[in-house]
Formats: C-alpha cells, structure tokens, sequence
C-alpha cells in the first residue's frame, strides 16, 4: 500500500529553527473524490519565506497551525483523476507543501511541458523565485543603461536573476554572496561586472571599491551588516527594491542591537531622495505571462543561466531548510521527493543546468 508521507509544524522556532521543529509522520494516501485529482509530488521547492510561515506573527499571509502540512510550491504528477481538465500523467504545478502526495480540486494548479525545459525550473528560474526578480527589479528597480546595480545574495533563486537581468539591461552589476566560491560563479559564470564576499574581513571597503560611482540600484534580499555597508554608498534617487531580509528571520524579539538607527534612515531617504519600496511577487501577477515570455527567451539564447541544488527525500527537507537559512545552499534548493514519472530532469544534485 502507497504512504503518504508527510512533514508537519511541530513547534514554532525560538530563534534558528531546529529539528524537532517539524514532525514526519506517515498516513494513507487518500483518495480522490468526484472533481478532485490526486497529485504524486515529484519536486518540492524549499524558500526562505516559509521561516515566517512557521511564526505566528502578523505578516502578509497566514501562518502554517502547529499539526499542519508545512506549506510550500511543488511540481506533481497526477496520479489519479476524477476531474474533467486533468489526466493521469499531466504534470502540474501546485502548491501542495511539504508531502509525498496530496488532493487538489484544481484551483491554482499549472499544466507543465516538460519538453519545453525541464519541469524543476517551474520552481525556480522560470517559476515563483524568477518572477520576484524580474518584477522586483524592473518594475520597482527600473535600472537604466550604465547605472550600478548591487543585489544581495547574489548566487541564490532570487539573486542571480536579479543580477543578469540587470546585465542584460545594460547596467553594470554587482552581487554579493558568501564565499569565493558562490564569488566566482556569480563573476565568471554568470558575468558580473564584480562579485564581493561578504565574509571578508573588508568587506566594507571591497564593495566600495566595487562601486566607485555609488549603487543606483540595490536589491535587498539580506539585511544586516551587508545593508549596513551598501547604505552609504546609496546614490541619489537610489531606488531599493526590498524583496527579503534573511538576515534576520531567526532573530527573537528585541534583538536588533539595541540601537536606534530609524532617524538616521530616514533623514537619508529624505536628502537622497531614496526610494524604498518592499513587495510580494504575487501582486504583479497579471505580469507573470510577460515574465515567462522573456525569461524563456533569456534561457533559449544563453543570456540567462541558473543552478539547481536538489536534494533527494522528503525526509531531508527540515535539515536541507536550516541549511537554506544558514546559506548553505548553492543555487535554487528543490527536494526530489519522487524520481518516478518519466520526467527528464535535467539537473544534478549540485551544478549547473542546462535547459532541455
């Protein structure tokens, strides 16, 4: 008999969340009922967001409830139908969380190709963590020609994106990251003008030397000492997408450290005249279709490259995500829940992918 395994909240974190966090329990695969289908999930997407889904503090979305299913992007094959606009066989992008199967009545789901690119990228380059790129960056970011974008975390889903957007646009580019490594990929593979290590004891200087004419754009995805040093260099006009702060998603209450820095930040956004602007990639969603079309020519003329890290087991996707929050992935992290389906994925565990 099939299992359903399936990962659930067991306790909401105190500061970096820990194993016992989560619970892995396994139940019977259910059934679909008329107008449902049943979903074999072949990927799960693991992303930063979902630390604050594991808090009960307010936000832009619910929390997950303790007992739950932890919540997350999948891509699933279907398994069983009983609805009119699905077949066995199709594969879908859904939104079914952290378990091995799962029933869907439809809604929100996504017909894949996978001879079109492999269906991983759904999750990734061409899916929810592309688009917070291409919407954060040129709808709110609006780099023009020659000025200097920075963007940081720069080798990850969101990062390296944001990055060669920028290029192609005609900006120079500037990725922070941590590690020579994740350095000199985002440098000599993807084609930044300058990548600097954030775990260097000068940090400071070297993105300062990266920038002789200031940052234009900057693209936060970090916060904490890598905001503290791209501050400063903020130009005139600056405008500062603010996708997410993962410096600080395991941080308790109160730890900020006991400075007040809010006066001096504003009286910068006020004489610089900086535009900071935070987002959720889901309100441009009427901007998806046009995303997708640009994004898929990017990837066919080898103007936009990505990297996948995948995992493989369910079972893995607790300590995979401490991992991810810790920045010990390199590139977009899946966890292969299932290597059955048929599907030609393209990927390897750790590399770069070449589309199909």
């Amino acid at each position: 008999m099939a299992i359903n395994t399936r990962i659930l909240l067991a306790a909401r974190p105190d500061g970096p969340p820990k194993p016992d966090d989560f619970r892995i329990e396994d139940a019977p695969v259910p059934e679909p009922a008329e107008g449902e289908i049943l979903l074999k999930i072949l990927y799960l997407s693991l992303d930063p967001y979902m630390r604050g889904r594991m808090s009960a503090a307010k936000s832009y979305a619910a929390p997950v409830e303790i007992g739950a299913v932890m919540e997350g992007g999948t891509v699933a094959r279907v398994e069983k139908s009983r609805h009119p606009h699905y077949a066995e066989g199709d594969i879908v992008l859904s939104h079914s969380g952290w378990q091995s199967y799962a029933l869907s009545d439809g809604r929100g789901l996504r017909k894949l190709d996978p001879a079109v690119a492999p269906v991983s990228t759904a999750l990734g380059v061409l899916g929810m963590p592309g688009f917070t790129a291409w919407s954060g960056l040129l709808i709110i970011g609006q780099p023009k020609p020659g000025e200097t974008v920075v963007v940081a975390a720069a080798s990850g889903a969101v990062g390296s994106v944001v990055g060669q957007i920028a290029r192609i646009r005609g900006a120079r580019t500037v990725g922070i990251a941590g590690g020579e490594e994740k350095c000199a990929w985002v440098r000599d593979e993807l084609g930044f003008d300058a990548a600097v290590d954030h775990r260097a004891p000068d940090f400071e200087r070297q993105l300062a030397a990266a920038c002789p004419d200031g940052i234009d754009v900057y693209f936060e995805n970090v916060g904490g000492k890598v905001w503290d040093a791209v501050f400063p260099l903020l130009n005139t006009y600056a405008r500062v997408p603010v996708c997410g702060l993962i410096s600080a998603y395991n941080a308790r209450p109160g730890e900020n450290g006991g400075q007040d820095r809010l006066p001096g930040f504003f009286r910068a956004v006020l004489t610089r005249s900086l535009q900071v602007r935070g987002f959720i990639q889901r309100e441009f969603a009427d901007r998806f279709p046009e995303f997708h079309r640009e994004a898929a020519h990017w990837i066919a003329s080898g103007q936009l490259r990505y990297r996948e890290d995948i995992v493989d087991g369910l079972a893995n996707a607790p300590q995979s995500f401490i991992g991810l929050l810790e920045g010990r992935n390199f590139g977009k992290l899946l966890i292969r829940v299932s290597h059955e389906g048929g599907i030609q994925s393209g990927v390897h565990s750790i590399g770069i992918v070449t589309p199909l």
